[in-house]
């Protein structure tokens, strides 16, 4: 087994210093340990893998949630967030800074992707709150926390890419993470309204009046709401509702996504254009890496080796709380040279059985897997969040990382306490589903 292993991470880890893409690496990686230890036709075995996982009918609602985010990123989305929201966010402590957690929190409901929250909402309100005299630090670093939510509270396209690799129901994973996003949303905003209370100097004092104005003015303000509210009905309340599957859910809210689009008049033949150019060009990397993945976790498991990973971490007695802390510490450091769907797909195959045989259950292990999976969004070098907040700000990596590590000791917490409390996962899917 000594050589197994470490010819599989002797395999992976020269693919990916060659600069492979990681799903090529991880095809690399499964074929080689194929031709070292499988006396198997592997061009047979390999073809059935390849039909069985891209055919996986939940797996087609991935590209249509992408498609869906390809047309959001090019509506006037943002400004209608912001116009709507602000009049609200003005009643508590830290005003304004709210509309970065509660836009990104709605714009998650939509979309589905960590990177389009971020710079749909930060297109319009990191310019806006730092015209209108907030602090930068604040400002830029509530984006860049609140920015993760776009995996967890579902649609999530993590948790799509989760459900079909590990087997799992993608209904049941996006249930699950409902509640865990929206007690992660609230702990951002408390901590927003605990901070800006002792450091009052964060707010300028000519909003101090937004806690003024008029309840009619506020009621008005909502019709901004409109298209998000359309397309979380679309999607979410099709699927909760019982009258749509994931995938026709997703398949409304492409068609919502449309129609929103055209109202708004972002439609041109150009538009179309670079809408289809960019949902096929995600969705191919998406897809290479669950074919990768998923070949590489089959042959992982014909030779043994998650077994025998589950064995020797259970000589190490560790609790399951502590487990968890491990493995989050784990992800952490691998957040740091690897994006969050190569985390996924190169450790399920190992660690999925470990944490089974610790007791939790997949639901709850996919809702662990997507809170690292946005740590590692504001986890530098590889830091996508940091990506598109410098784009459009100009700040370094080391600034981000000062001014977001608040929030990501607070998700850091928040999956100890999830740890503690399962139940906070497992309530609403035992309830709905």
């Amino acid at each position: 087994m000594t050589a197994i292993m470490g010819s599989l991470f002797g395999l992976l880890f020269s693919f990916l210093a060659l600069g492979t893409w990681i799903g090529i690496a991880l095809l690399g990686t499964a074929l080689g340990m194929g031709l070292l230890f499988l006396s198997a036709p592997l061009d047979k075995l390999f073809a059935q893998y390849t039909f069985g996982v891209l055919t996986t009918p939940d797996l087609v609602a991935l590209p249509l949630f992408v498609l869906m985010g390809e047309f959001l990123f090019r509506t006037r989305l943002s400004a209608a967030l912001f116009s709507g929201l602000a009049p609200w966010a003005g009643l508590l402590p830290g005003r304004l800074l709210h509309v970065n957690i509660v836009g990104c929190t709605i714009f998650a409901a939509i979309s589905g992707s960590s990177a389009a929250t971020t710079q749909v909402v930060g297109r319009m309100t990191l310019k806006e709150l730092l015209r209108r005299g907030y602090s930068p630090d604040v400002a830029i670093g509530s984006l860049a926390g609140a920015g993760t939510l776009g995996f967890l509270i579902p649609p999530s396209t993590v948790m799509i890419i989760y459900g079909v690799l590990a087997e799992e129901s993608v209904l049941r994973l996006f249930t699950a993470g409902l509640l865990p996003g929206l007690l992660l949303a609230g702990s951002f905003a408390v901590w927003m309204m605990i901070h800006t209370t002792f450091r009052r100097d964060l707010i300028p004092e000519s909003e101090r009046a937004l806690a003024h104005m008029k309840f009619a003015e506020r009621v008005a303000a909502l019709r901004e709401l409109w298209p998000a509210l359309f397309l979380i009905v679309c999607v979410l309340g099709s699927m909760y509702g019982g009258l749509a599957t994931p995938t026709e859910a997703a398949a409304l809210g492409v068609v919502g996504a449309f129609l929103i689009s055209w109202l708004q008049g972002a439609l041109s033949p150009a538009v179309l254009r670079d809408v289809s150019f960019g949902a096929v060009q995600t969705t191919s990397i998406m897809g290479i890496i669950i074919l990768g993945a998923s070949i590489l976790g089959n042959v992982a498991a014909i030779l043994g080796i998650p077994d025998a990973v589950a064995v020797m971490v259970s000589d190490w007695n560790l609790s399951p709380i502590m487990l968890i802390v491990t493995l989050m510490l784990l992800y952490l450091v691998l957040g740091t040279v690897l994006e969050g769907f190569s985390m996924i797909a190169t450790t399920l195959p190992v660690v999925l059985p470990i944490v089974t045989a610790a007791g939790f259950d997949k639901v709850w292990f996919g809702i662990f897997l997507v809170l690292v999976v946005e740590m590692a969004q504001i986890t530098p070098p590889v830091a996508f969040n940091f990506v598109i907040i410098q784009s459009i700000t100009g700040r370094s990596a080391s600034y981000l990382s000062k001014v977001t590590m608040p929030y990501l000791l607070i998700m850091m917490v928040f999956v100890i306490l999830l740890a503690i409390f399962p139940q906070l996962v497992s309530f609403l899917p035992n309830l709905i589903l």
